[in-house]
């Protein structure tokens, strides 16, 4: 057994007695999906591809919505350009493009992704009357190296990643998967739905950088409902179902450049402007900037470096930091605070700081009324063995850009999280998930679906 499920077999509750036809009817579909959607996350999670890269994702992602019927948008018409943060240099983006019609990601889909607008939305008109729910699933990976050890069971088993450095150490490969079973499950013609359902398949999560970009080419223009959600996590019992969370943390991803003026180290130190002091010290005195009464908040910086060699004065240096805090009023303290420190440390050398937004993401909370669906399907859904109504997130989610612009409309939103056992933390390279977590939160996801249908 592996992840938890024999090879072939079907989930093991399967065969419990059921409670009544509707959770038949669920139960049922997500025995008959579970095949598939572990070839999907395999498939994904082989095959991994960083924020604005993810060509061939995106393209096996609009192939198959196609086929089902969705109507698909991809590209410009579902990502706006100029709202993007954290681009890769063009060369990457070129060389992932290679590689997924390398792979055999269908030309026409690769092309309408143009530089990187890696953005799929499947959209399902019922023809009846009704609201228009939308789901949202992340689907970029890390820039990790994969553990090759006999204890990691995808590379045991053959599907770890094959692109060196590059790993989906966060789950979004089954979530890409889940939005994919939820559509098949939507089209194979669900008696009872209304409205409109819209499936978002969103690039660059990770670092904060693709919902925003989303929301400005107005994809959640008219969505009544809003839900997404996350594997692992908080949620560490196997099929435990968090309904929504608090505590998201607003964010700011910076790269700092310093350029200051090279000189010999030895004769001519009095002629050269060190770049790289003056960034150590904004690194030091940045996580000296004095806590906020008014929220919780974090400021780590991740990455330092510079200069040439050890004989000659420092002429560039790079600082990458982030900021977060559970409000955005604390975040634009700590914006204003930081930005403060990073040029004063620049004067003081007598160097240039230029900071770069690279990725964003604020605040928001769960809605109450949602809440209770959710709440309410979890408890119905047979594969869920524990169901808590919320627990606090403490990191950061651009899925709040999406949650703020529906909420300003009056409409609902919702984050939720799917518990698996984990074989090592998010972000880590021996990071894996139990397959069979998948299916409920299918489940889960059509089980909302249609109590929100049968409201209208």
């Amino acid at each position: 057994m592996e992840n938890g499920v024999a090879a072939g077999k079907s989930l093991p509750n399967e065969d419990r007695a059921r409670k009544t036809t509707y959770d038949d009817r669920f139960i049922a579909t997500a025995g008959n999906l579970f095949q598939k959607l572990v070839n999907w996350r395999r498939d994904f999670h082989r095959h991994p591809e960083v924020g604005w890269t993810e060509f061939r994702t995106a393209a096996i992602i609009a192939a198959e919505l196609s086929a089902l019927g969705f109507a698909v948008r991809a590209g410009r018409e579902v990502v706006e350009p100029g709202a993007r943060t954290g681009v890769p240099h063009p060369d990457s983006m070129l060389a992932a493009k290679k590689r997924a019609l390398q792979l055999g990601a269908e030309p026409a889909w690769v092309e309408k992704l143009e530089d990187g607008l890696t953005g799929v939305v499947g959209v399902w008109e019922t023809g009846r009357p009704g609201p228009t729910v939308a789901f949202r699933f992340d689907i970029d990976a890390l820039p990790i190296r994969e553990a090759d050890t006999a204890t990691h069971v995808p590379y045991r088993q053959g599907y770890a990643s094959r692109i060196d450095g590059v790993m989906h150490a966060c789950g979004h490969d089954g979530h890409a998967a889940i939005g994919l079973g939820l559509a098949t499950w939507i089209a194979e013609g669900v008696d009872g739905l209304t409205g409109t359902v819209k499936l978002i398949f969103q690039p660059a999560e990770e670092g904060s950088r693709g919902a925003k970009a989303m929301v400005a080419a107005g994809i959640l223009d008219e969505v009544d409902y809003l839900l997404s959600g996350h594997i692992g996590l908080m949620a560490t019992r196997q099929n435990q179902v968090v309904c929504g969370v608090t505590d998201f943390f607003a964010s700011l991803k910076w790269d700092v450049r310093f350029d200051g003026v090279a000189a010999h180290a030895g004769f001519a130190p009095h002629e050269g402007r060190n770049a790289l002091l003056a960034a150590a010290t904004a690194a030091v005195q940045l996580h000296a900037i004095a806590r906020h009464s008014s929220g919780v908040s974090r400021i780590n910086v991740g990455r330092l470096e510079g200069g040439e060699s050890r004989n000659a004065i420092a002429s560039h240096a790079l600082l990458q930091l982030e900021l977060r805090a559970t409000t955005n009023e604390v975040l634009g303290y700590l914006e204003t605070e930081a930005g403060r420190i990073i040029h004063a440390a620049a004067q003081m050398y007598g160097v240039h700081a230029e900071i770069t937004l690279v990725g964003e993401s604020i605040a928001a909370p769960c809605d109450p009324a949602l809440l209770d669906i959710v709440e309410a399907c979890a408890r119905d859904e047979e594969l869920a063995t524990n169901v808590v109504r919320t627990l606090p997130f403490n990191a950061s989610e651009d899925i709040t850009y999406m949650m703020e612009a529906v909420q300003k409309r009056g409409s609902l939103a919702t984050y939720m999280l799917f518990g698996t056992e984990l074989a090592a933390g998010h972000h880590n390279a021996a990071f894996d998930f139990r397959e069979e977590t998948m299916p409920l939160a299918v489940n889960l996801y059509g089980r909302v679906l249609k109590r929100i249908s049968a409201k209208t």
